[in-house]
């Protein structure tokens, strides 16, 4: 269960990057607060490295390949999700970017070989249902 520790944290701090995001880019260009934001986690990242003593593992092609394009991913995502922010309420923005998870489940076992169960289905309609009610204005 130590995965759902660091889970519960990421999403806290996921959380945190909606609001601090949401603030900070009144007045700014959403791709330039993208790139400070990317260099800022580049720098914290790179220092947890030096002082984890990480930066001495070996990385074959494969694994760099699929990382870069994780990394091209994120930052693909954060782009947008800061555009939308510009744009948007924050609580919407977010419900609607939280649809990951339902990304999540289709790739997961398009790619991954994964399954679902029922139950996992349904709660990924669940989440669907519930980012759409969300997002709309109703009534």
């Amino acid at each position: 269960m130590e995965w759902l520790f660091f889970a519960l944290l990421s999403a806290l701090f996921a959380s945190l990057v909606t609001i601090f995001g949401k603030i900070g880019i009144k007045e700014v260009d959403p791709t330039f607060a993208s790139a400070i934001r990317a260099g800022m986690m580049f720098a914290f990242l790179l220092g947890v490295v030096g002082v984890t003593g990480k930066w001495k593992e070996a990385m074959n092609k494969n694994a760099l390949f699929y990382i870069l394009l994780a990394a091209l991913s994120g930052a693909l995502s954060w782009l947008f999700y800061f555009v939308a922010l510009k744009f948007g309420e924050a609580s919407k923005v977010a419900s609607v970017d939280r649809l990951s998870l339902a990304f999540v489940f289709f790739f997961s076992v398009l790619f991954l070989g994964e399954s679902l169960s029922l139950k996992d289905v349904l709660g990924m309609l669940l989440m669907i249902t519930g980012a759409i009610l969300i997002a709309l204005k109703l009534g």
